[in-house]
């Protein structure tokens, strides 16, 4: 194999060290006794192989809250920036963050989103659990938007269980702009592990669609929230962009 060759083939994900093990230990039980948070439905996640945790999301906070509060150890994917800071503040970034289970990804749309479900395929592909947002970016208003194909993209070509996460209370913790966390209830809901392999292959729109449809309703079941029925991104500018949306939208991944 060449150079070249090698340096295009997917480094293998890295799984949760000794480093998450510390500071998930130190954390966990500081966190249930500042936040007393109600966690419920642990027992729906499967004690190991693949799962994805597909969950609501309002605040920064969820990334935290979900590895905190699961029965095995997950990772999902943080934005670049998080990892490519300099001096003291980049370093602690990136610590705690990889600490955590985090991911580096690049965050758009086109390769750099397929990039992304690529690295949880790969996540997956080693027997890990990966928590992702369907919704894609935080819900502002708190209300629950139309999930992306992506996570149905994931679970059909991996085969992996899925397991709804329902997350209330989060955005009070620290809403947008907010620079330091409240003290506030907070809710995670572990749901029932759906099984989505009879809506078809991965390769089929209409089955990725059907499945991302039946994830977010069991989101919905488990957080109560109202419905957008819209997808979480600025509408379409222009009067060609508009119309080009309305007669064929394109599939958000």
């Amino acid at each position: 194999m060449s150079e070249i060759e090698a340096a295009a083939v997917p480094s293998p994900p890295k799984r949760p060290g000794p480093l998450y093990r510390t500071v998930r230990g130190i954390l966990k039980p500081l966190v249930h006794v500042v936040y007393r948070p109600t966690i419920l439905g642990t027992e729906h996640v499967p004690a190991r192989g693949p799962v994805i945790l597909a969950s609501n999301h309002l605040s920064f906070i969820d990334s935290i809250a979900i590895p905190l509060t699961a029965p095995r150890p997950v990772q999902f994917l943080a934005k670049s920036h998080y990892f490519t800071g300099t001096g003291l503040k980049g370093w602690v970034s990136r610590t705690f963050f990889g600490a955590i289970g985090a991911v580096s990804v690049e965050r758009g749309a086109g390769s750099q989103a397929q990039e992304a479900l690529d690295q949880g395929r790969r996540i997956l592909e080693a027997g890990n659990a990966f928590a992702i947002y369907p919704e894609g970016t935080r819900s502002l208003d708190g209300r629950l938007y139309r999930g992306r194909t992506g996570v149905a993209w994931l679970a059909l070509t991996t085969g992996a269980t899925v397991v709804p996460v329902g997350l209330v209370g989060t955005q009070e913790i620290q809403p947008v702009g907010a620079k330091r966390p409240r003290i506030r209830p907070v809710t995670v809901r572990f749901g029932e592990p759906l099984d989505l392999s009879h809506h078809g292959p991965a390769t089929s729109g209409r089955a990725r669609r059907a499945a991302t449809d039946e994830i977010m309703a069991a989101i919905h079941a488990l957080t109560g929230q109202e419905l957008a029925g819209t997808y979480n991104e600025a509408p379409p500018s222009g009067t060609l962009a508009k119309l080009a949306d309305r007669i064929a939208p394109h599939e958000r991944v």
